[in-house]
Formats: structure tokens, C-alpha cells, sequence
């Protein structure tokens, strides 16, 4: 069994929407696209899939996952493996989504745990992705009825 100790990117932004938007925009592919990369995903547990974007050095722009937990309007987690050199290398991560509701609003959660301490570059391009991400997140809430 591996008991070394790991790392998590966490963030977290209040957003001025309902829950119900930000809940969809998490989990339905046509708006996951539009703030994070081309996709196949169901918000079902087990369903298995892929995240696609163009490819970047060391990386080929393809992320496997699969649903881990669906709590409707409160969790959602998946496991986010890259393929190409850090799949080589072994890296594995889970993304965790919570939300819960806050005076106007809706406070955001989103944790990608299960950084090594050889993940170095991995880590912090998740936490400048994430960090970007979630502005991108919150753009396309703002824009569903």
C-alpha cells in the first residue's frame, strides 16, 4: 500500500448564482465544454469517459475519468488522469466538487487531491488551471436562465 503523503490544489469562490445553475454547469457536457474542454461526461457514478483539449507539451490534451460520487446540488468527485507523460508516470488525481448555498448565492468548492511530491509541474498547472477554470466556471453561470 502507498502511504506517501500527497498534495491538493484547493479553491474556492462565492458566486452570486443558484445552485441549480451552478450544479448544471458542473455537470452537463455541453456547458463543461464551454468553461473547461470538449467532453463525454454523465454525472452518473461509474460512468467512465474523456476530456479533450488541444495537445500540450509533454501532454497529449486527453483526460480520463471516471464518476466517483453524485450527491445532486451538494457533491460531485471524479477521478483525472492525463494520458501521455503523466499517465507514464503514474499520476492519478481525483476532482471533488461541493457546493453549498451561502447568502446570494452559492459557495463553490473544488478540490483535485493526489499530487506526489515528484508532481511538482502537475501541481501548480492544476492550481493556475483551476484558478482560471473557475472564472471561466462562473462566466457561463452567469449566462443560464
Amino acid at each position: 500500500m502507498n502511504t506517501a503523503p500527497t498534495r491538493a490544489v484547493v479553491l474556492e469562490r462565492r458566486m452570486p448564482h443558484s445552485l441549480d445553475k451552478v450544479w448544471r454547469a458542473i455537470t452537463q457536457s455541453p456547458l463543461l465544454e464551454d468553461w473547461l474542454m470538449a467532453n463525454d461526461f454523465e454525472a452518473k457514478v461509474g460512468h467512465r469517459g474523456t476530456f479533450h483539449m488541444p495537445p500540450m507539451q509533454g501532454w497529449n490534451g486527453v483526460t480520463d475519468y471516471e464518476v466517483l460520487t453524485v450527491v445532486p446540488h451538494a457533491e460531485l468527485s471524479y477521478t483525472w488522469n492525463a494520458s501521455g507523460e503523466e499517465a507514464a508516470d503514474g499520476l492519478k488525481t481525483v476532482v471533488r466538487w461541493t457546493l453549498q448555498p451561502v447568502d446570494g448565492g452559492v459557495l463553490v468548492r473544488v478540490e483535485q487531491s493526489g499530487f506526489r511530491e515528484q508532481d511538482q509541474r502537475n501541481f501548480m498547472g492544476a492550481k493556475y488551471g483551476w484558478e482560471r477554470n473557475l472564472g471561466e466556471l462562473e462566466r457561463v453561470v452567469a449566462t443560464l436562465a
